[in-house]
């Protein structure tokens, strides 16, 4: 049975596409969302009526419940969405701008909410689906001079783990992938976008993460093809796992740290137990 697929985020060069293209190579249908649809017109056509390209900003809204409304009305339903969009800007904890962290949290946490919720009735209503958040390494490793972009994703990881045991019952599968240094276009902006730190102390830190990005930019080591590939074969597995994450470096990074964080909890654990009132 082909599946139906509800992508965010798609612009040429990212996860998104790629997401497209592997369900596509699968024999599926894909809706994929962008806040420019025009550039995806003409690789739309390649795949005639099994792809529906619908313009949306995951951060209106209104929009959101129309293009699911959309997706649902063409292709009778959606078997999986994948929360995709989403982007970062660096800055200090201290002095980034406060709409920028503003904005952030919107794109990056509150779009997901909005279309996983407008996408929800319909999976509980056929009494199946799949939910793919996006997340990144990020989400388990908090990225100094990305601080908040990392709470925005170490969000995603709290609610999706909420998320995954309430809609169990229903029928509904949900996954966090985590990708690493990854080839999409995301690097891409950083070498047109200077330091803007208020606070002097933090430049040269920032300036030095800014530099790391520009200098990774089209030599990453992830292929998002092939992320995307991975997600699908974890899909189907008789126990698929809770979060997968993608990449060599991302995947020793995050079990690094997670080993790191368990023998800190450990060697604290006289100091925790003592703060219960005694038996």
């Amino acid at each position: 049975m082909t599946r139906r697929w509800f992508i965010t985020g798609g612009t040429p060069g990212n996860f998104g596409m790629a997401f497209a293209e592997a369900a596509l190579e699968a024999g599926d249908r894909v809706v994929l969302t962008s806040r420019r649809p025009n550039e995806l017109a003409a690789w739309a056509r390649r795949y005639g009526d099994r792809v529906l390209v619908v313009s949306l900003d995951v951060t209106d809204a209104a929009q959101v419940q129309a293009a699911v409304r959309q997706a649902e009305e063409h292709f009778g339903g959606i078997d999986v969405l994948v929360n995709n969009a989403g982007r970062g800007w660096y800055g200090s904890i201290e002095g980034m701008d406060e709409s920028s962290v503003r904005a952030m949290f919107e794109l990056n946490f509150f779009g997901v909410l909005s279309v996983t919720r407008a996408v929800l009735p319909g999976m509980r209503a056929r009494g199946s689906g799949w939910i793919v958040n996006v997340s990144s390494v990020a989400g388990l490793v908090s990225a100094v001079g990305f601080g908040y972009y990392s709470a925005t994703k170490f969000a995603i990881e709290a609610v999706t783990d909420a998320l995954r045991e309430e809609v169990a019952a229903q029928g509904i599968s949900v996954l966090t992938v985590e990708p690493g240094a990854f080839r999409t276009n995301a690097y891409s902006g950083f070498a047109n976008e200077p330091v803007a730190e208020p606070i002097p102390e933090y430049r040269e830190m920032l300036e030095q993460v800014r530099a790391t990005f520009v200098e990774m930019n089209g030599v990453q080591p992830g292929d998002p093809h092939r992320g995307a590939r991975a997600v699908i074969a974890a899909m189907a597995q008789e126990q698929p796992p809770r979060r997968l994450v993608l990449g060599n470096g991302g995947f020793d990074a995050v079990v690094e740290a997670l080993e790191q964080t368990l023998a800190d909890i450990r060697s604290s654990e006289p100091f925790s137990r003592s703060a219960d009132f005694p038996d």
